[in-house]
């Protein structure tokens, strides 16, 4: 397909003709089509869409992003241009693409970001300053995220009123994905929707919307801000994870293979990952010693691995080594910290340590959902119980979609049952194991739970199917290897897992 695709349209007919060849199209992308075509000489609102296409229903504007990503796909990335806080231009065969990308800087090596002005559809142009200081406190929050490359807004801004496709404003800035957004207003109530796009093709990645009122915009704000830096995180992620494996293999360095490793490390579900994951970082550091992520995911997969009782707690602690020294060398990266400061506190016998560790990453970083969701775990080790289900509860509520809550809710059911909330902890625990059948450690403390419960019978049939999968871990071998500090806990979690069957070791 050509990068600016010729169109006929026929809005009698409802026919659409790309490039000569007839094309099936949704009946709103085809609406929004036929508006942008019919004022193909001018910028159209958003606003000025939403009231043509809709006929004056209350919609939100992520369904008219939705559309506009469809037509992108179908016309080419830059036939429709983004005019960063306003909305958008048809660009024709027969004129030029607006704002032809200049030769920016090239791309970092971590994952780079630019923040759009948001458009303004409240109908009030003395807001402006409003939403545009929403975006600064956006824009500087994903700025302490170690992990992503955010560009400054006094550049982002520079877009504000200008008629670019997301392409150039990527190249022109050298970042690879693009935040934009826009608020609408009625009566007082504020609705904003936040859209995370590849710049190259204006792929939708991710996208959220957030309802409050103007009485309540500074809370409002800092809800918009915690949300979509937790959600971005992993949806970075992820995304150049994809990116990664997507690469010919000669090509790849040490940090596309530590972007294939990062899913394998996040869930541990089989020796086989485990074992995949440390070859393709051991890979990563041969060819760089002193990537820091990379040596902070091993840490991590010997974590995730002992938990998921792939291997034992003393192969495990082999990466303890490692993680002293990434807390010698990297204080100022919360990921790093959380993993080496998880590894001391699990497997290393150093709570005190693995907390005051957590509390830096929490401090440096207070809205990675991999954070809490270590320092969660690590506050449950030391029996703080109710510090622990704080930050668990603050990781669903930032990112209540993001792949790895089992994890999360894992760790909260051992909190309920820490405090003698047994049925609670079985319903947490069961959520979790189906969200991550293979971690042996929810499939140990839910029959626990069961037997506590009053449901021995659906205790014995968990505990009999975790004892065949590791035979190893007997109550003797339990009491050697739990970082539990808690002697109460301890005992009741024995208690249950002896009745359930667990045998003595």
């Amino acid at each position: 397909m050509l990068e600016i695709a010729t169109l006929d349209i026929d809005p009698a007919a409802r026919d659409l003709r790309v490039n000569g060849s007839l094309v099936a199209i949704g009946a709103r992308a085809f609406d929004v089509l036929v508006h942008l075509h019919t004022h193909s000489d001018r910028v159209v609102s958003k606003q000025e869409l939403l009231e043509e296409v809709w006929g004056g229903l209350t919609v939100e504007e992520g369904n008219l992003t939705v559309q506009i990503s469809a037509l992108r796909k179908l016309l080419g990335a830059k036939a429709i241009a983004t005019v960063p806080g306003i909305g958008y231009k048809l660009v024709t065969a027969s004129e030029p693409a607006h704002g032809t990308a200049q030769a920016g800087p090239p791309l970092p090596v971590k994952p780079s970001l630019a923040v759009l002005p948001f458009a303004n559809l409240t109908g009030r142009s003395g807001q402006d300053y409003l939403i545009d200081g929403i975006v600064a406190d956006l824009a500087g929050a994903l700025n302490r995220v170690s992990g992503i490359f955010v560009v400054s807004t006094t550049s982002s801004f520079a877009f504000k009123g200008r008629v670019v496709s997301l392409a150039d404003v990527g190249a022109s800035l050298g970042v690879r994905y693009i935040l934009e957004g826009s608020i609408q207003q009625a009566g007082e109530t504020l609705r904003i929707t936040v859209q995370l796009s590849e710049a190259e093709n204006g792929r939708t990645i991710w996208s959220d919307r957030f309802t409050g009122t103007t009485a309540d915009i500074f809370n409002l704000q800092d809800i918009i801000s915690e949300k979509t830096v937790a959600a971005i995180e992993p949806s970075l992620l992820f995304e150049e994870s994809r990116r990664a494996r997507a690469k010919p293999t000669e090509s790849l360095q040490a940090y596309d293979l530590t972007l294939q490793a990062a899913p394998l490390v996040l869930r541990v579900s089989s020796l086989a990952d485990f074992r995949q994951a440390v070859e393709i970082l051991d890979r990563a550091l041969a060819l760089d010693p002193d990537y820091a992520l990379a040596k902070a995911l091993k840490v991590r997969a010997h974590v995730m691995a002992a938990g998921s009782r792939a291997i034992t707690h003393a192969e495990g602690a082999r990466a303890i080594p490692l993680a002293r020294e990434l807390l010698d060398t990297h204080q100022s990266d919360p990921l790093v910290l959380a993993y080496a400061g998880h590894m001391m506190a699990y497997l290393g016998d150093e709570p005190a340590m693995g907390l005051q560790t957590l509390e830096t990453a929490k401090s440096l970083n207070p809205n990675s959902v991999l954070v809490r969701v270590s320092s969660g775990w690590i506050n449950a080790y030391a029996g703080r119980y109710t510090e622990a289900i704080a930050d668990f509860e603050h990781a669903y509520r930032i990112n209540p979609l993001d792949p790895n809550l089992g994890h999360c809710r894992s760790g909260h059911g051992f909190c309920l049952f820490g405090l003698k909330d047994y049925a609670g902890a079985v319903s947490l625990l069961e959520k979790a194991l189906a969200d991550d059948p293979g971690f042996g450690t929810t499939e140990q403390a839910l029959g626990a739970a069961y037997e506590l419960a009053g449901r021995p019978l659906e205790a014995q049939r968990v505990i009999a199917r975790y004892v065949k999968a590791h035979p190893g871990n007997t109550i003797s071998y339990y009491l050697r290897t739990t970082p539990f500090r808690d002697e109460d806990f301890r005992m009741r979690m024995v208690a249950g897992l002896r009745a359930a069957g667990i045998p003595e070791g």
